[in-house]
């Protein structure tokens, strides 16, 4: 049959499984282009079925040659949802229809082979059933109740907060959210040109001139225009990965006694704890945090003994900004940290959830894997692993730069860039070091919201991390090599160094070379290929 100018094979139906219905259909030549006697023109190989489904116009990503070569290969490796809907449009001939029809047959047969193979592995383990047996029509039932369980795009809608929050992390691009908080950080910074606030140098009754523009606030603008979006797009892309590669590979491997929770069932549980953070952030940091330290002095023309910032310079400088374009400028400045601090907090929930979620997965399985999927188990934590020391570690630098601001304006520095050359050089003077030269004795309401915020993400990293390695040692393969070993210990010190500089901002003379030295590591263990394969690697593909 020709449909399209290819050799058409209609779905078969006669209960076979993925590999021996892929063997057929290469073997006869189906999808392939047709001559003028209605025959197949040429044959498959791997090299050429990967051609075809990389020159799909709507497959972005293409496909690897290695994932193909597993589908010609005689072993119990099944296919991807999204890659049985491309070979699904290879053997139906770009005709709709067809490839509709072609997509259940495919799935039907990835489903038999997936009861086979957890056939063989329950009679390995001592089990009754046999490959034969389990892959009866009962059987295949519970394997489609597993298939939609694992259905990458299963989630649909997730009730509540938990949902909502969940689904801003869950979209299809990277970079929408970081985008989007970059562009409202970015508009803030032109408003503050307008109003005039951008860079002041406030001359207090007493005390030196302090610079005290918006500009110069590095909480505000290195926070929001640079590590917070890094953050998310982080985060967003190891959520992605989690829910529609890795989870589905790891659920692939469990029996179908052992029952486990779906992804949606696993964020609806904590829904009690975003709305915990919600309420933190946005009512109390930000919300009731505006009024008592910017709202309130500005109606009442009286900042009390909170700093002058840019803020409540329209109090001291009405030439500059009315006092209504102050209450206006600060209210969207908060309203953005109430935005950003929710999400971010929210963040370390879908991190714990991801963690979650993965222990239990391993502990489903047990030690009974074979080495090939033990090494994609330990691949997998080592990609979770990376994400969450990089979006930890850069919350630590937003915790770094928002109490080195409130430290900075209880000095009596001019601008904060000069505060810290002089901290840096303090260290090689033999005179006598000025401890109000650091605000020494005295505390701004950033610094009991950034100690909080930083034993938070310390506990987040040391709980998630403990139980992934204690997981990973579960599963531990003798055969892995070095390359296979997470730098345990760089991410631990990079994280104690990190604590420690925030500790010592304010605190000690020469905290600023340690702070440099700090983020200068950080920097370059965030940065090293190493690490970066940890998250870029594409798993092996299991397509089961």
């Amino acid at each position: 049959m020709i449909k399209h100018g290819k050799y058409f094979v209609p779905p078969l139906k006669d209960g076979s499984d993925f590999k021996e219905l892929f063997k057929y259909l290469v073997s006869v030549g189906a999808g392939l282009p047709a001559d003028q006697t209605g025959l197949p023109v040429g044959s498959w190989t791997p090299e050429l079925l990967a051609s075809t489904i990389s020159q799909f116009d709507s497959n972005n990503s293409g496909i690897e040659l290695r994932t193909v070569q597993h589908w010609f290969q005689d072993n119990d490796r099944g296919i991807s949802t999204d890659n049985i809907r491309w070979l699904a449009r290879v053997f139906g001939c770009d005709d709709p229809d067809a490839i509709s029809a072609w997509r259940v047959e495919l799935s039907a047969a990835n489903r038999r082979l997936a009861a086979k193979r957890r056939g063989k592995r329950n009679a390995q383990k001592g089990g009754t059933s046999s490959p034969v047996s389990v892959a009866n029509g009962n059987e295949e039932v519970k394997q489609a109740k597993n298939s939609s369980r694992n259905d990458p795009g299963e989630p649909k809608r997730i009730p509540g907060i938990a949902g909502r929050t969940e689904a801003i992390f869950s979209t299809h691009s990277s970079l929408g959210l970081p985008v989007v908080v970059f562009a409202a950080a970015t508009a803030l910074g032109l408003m503050s040109f307008s109003l005039n606030i951008h860079s002041v140098v406030f001359v207090p009754p007493t005390g030196p001139p302090k610079q005290v523009g918006f500009l110069w606030a590095p909480n505000w603008i290195i926070v929001f225009t640079a590590i917070l979006p890094t953050y998310f797009a982080i985060l967003i892309s190891l959520l992605r990965s989690w829910k529609r590669k890795w989870r589905i590979g790891l659920s692939n491997f469990l029996d179908d006694k052992n029952p486990f929770p779906s992804w949606s069932e696993r964020v609806a549980t904590v829904s009690v704890a975003y709305w915990a953070v919600f309420g933190v952030t946005v009512a109390i940091a930000s919300g009731f945090n505006w009024v008592e330290t910017h709202l309130i002095p500005l109606l009442i023309g009286n900042a009390g003994n909170w700093t002058v910032d840019w803020g409540r310079i329209a109090l001291f400088r009405p030439d500059l900004i009315s006092v209504p374009s102050a209450v206006i400028f600060s209210g969207l400045v908060f309203l953005l940290n109430a935005f950003g601090s929710y999400l971010f907090f929210a963040g370390l929930i879908v991190i714990y959830s991801i963690t979650d979620d993965f222990v239990e997965l391993v502990r489903g399985l047990g030690r009974g894997e074979a080495d090939e999927e033990r090494q994609y188990i330990e691949m997998v934590g080592r990609a979770v692993m990376a994400g969450i020391f990089r979006c930890t570690s850069l919350g630590l630098v937003i915790t770094i730069l928002m109490k080195l601001q409130a430290s900075y304006l209880l000095s009596h520095s001019r601008d904060i860039v000069s505060w810290m050359v002089a901290d840096s050089l303090s260290i090689f003077r033999s005179d006598e070091v000025l401890l109000d030269q650091y605000g020494f004795g005295r505390n701004a309401p950033g610094h009991y919201y950034s100690f909080f915020c930083m034993i938070i993400i310390v506990a987040v990293f040391i709980i998630c991390s403990a139980r992934i390695r204690t997981a990973l040692a579960q599963m531990s393969s003798p055969k892995r090599g070095d390359e296979d070993h997470i730098p345990w210990m760089g991410m631990y010190g990079v994280m104690a160094l990190l604590a420690m500089t925030y500790l010592s901002i304010g605190m000690f003379p020469g905290f600023t070379i340690l702070l440099i030295a700090a983020l200068t590591l950080a920097a370059c263990f965030l940065a090293r290929p190493t690490l970066g394969q940890l998250n870029a690697t594409k798993p092996r593909e299991l397509d089961a």
